[in-house]
């Protein structure tokens, strides 16, 4: 991994070429070599595969005349990916996707229908309490900024990731897809980590451990996603 450094000529680099790739972490470009060994992908990897093929055949169906308005709205949106200064957009068809990912995620998976997209208000997480439930440990969230707005249309969805304290971000412990028990309404939010002691056995029965925590909002309305929040802290049971 080479970290790719900005020019006069050249500011910043995205996708592939050749047996090389642009890869931004935490708002740094690296040059990697591309792997080439197979992996067949795990069965989370494997399903979330499937919704997508779903997605694009339910794509492949709308009408030419509604796809361009899903164009239409589309040119609105931010990507998700750098740069974000405004002068690139997504495609109907990513806009499209992105809401079927949404439903389906919301267990309303359907072919959506083109609305226009909204910024999401602006909001903060913070851990109220940890409490060990059976096999499961239940994160009590806190979620301000939707004080204002109607938060029984928003969901938190995203990953976890438990280490132990005094340890910060891991490549080598797992993260879980977490979407939580109630829309942000029901303050403090709830997300439960099924069987926690089998996915991170370092916290294991430990009183005080770390959070890692990558959430964006859902909107059941439309099945658009908000950009990525990140949040880290200590835990004590």
């Amino acid at each position: 991994m080479v970290r790719f450094r900005p020019n006069i000529l050249v500011s910043d680099v995205f996708g592939s070429a050749g047996d090389v790739t642009a890869r931004h972490v935490e708002g740094e470009t690296f040059l990697v070599k591309r792997s080439s060994v197979r992996f067949p992908g795990s069965p989370a990897q494997l399903d979330h595969l499937e919704v997508h093929r779903r997605a694009l055949a339910a794509w492949r169906e709308v009408p030419h005349s509604v796809q361009e308005v899903w164009n239409e709205h589309a040119r609105e949106v931010e990507p998700h990916r750098p740069p974000f200064d405004h002068s690139s957009w997504i495609s109907g068809q990513n806009l499209f996707v992105s809401a079927y990912h949404g439903f389906h995620t919301l267990g309303q998976e359907h072919s959506p229908e083109p609305v226009r997209f909204e910024p999401f208000p602006g909001f903060a997480l913070s851990v109220v309490s940890a409490i060990v439930a059976g096999e499961d440990l239940v994160l009590r969230l806190s979620v301000a900024g939707l004080e204002y707005v109607d938060a029984s249309r928003y969901w938190l969805y995203g990953r976890v990731q438990l280490v132990e304290a005094g340890r910060g971000l891991s490549s080598r412990v797992p993260w879980k897809s977490v979407l939580a028990s109630e829309p942000c309404s029901a303050l403090p939010v709830e997300v439960v980590l099924s069987e926690y002691r089998s996915v991170w056995p370092a916290v294991d029965g430990a009183s005080v451990f770390g959070v890692n925590m990558r959430f964006v909002l859902l909107d059941a309305v439309t099945g658009y996603r908000s950009q990525k929040h990140r949040k880290s802290c200590v835990v004590e049971l």
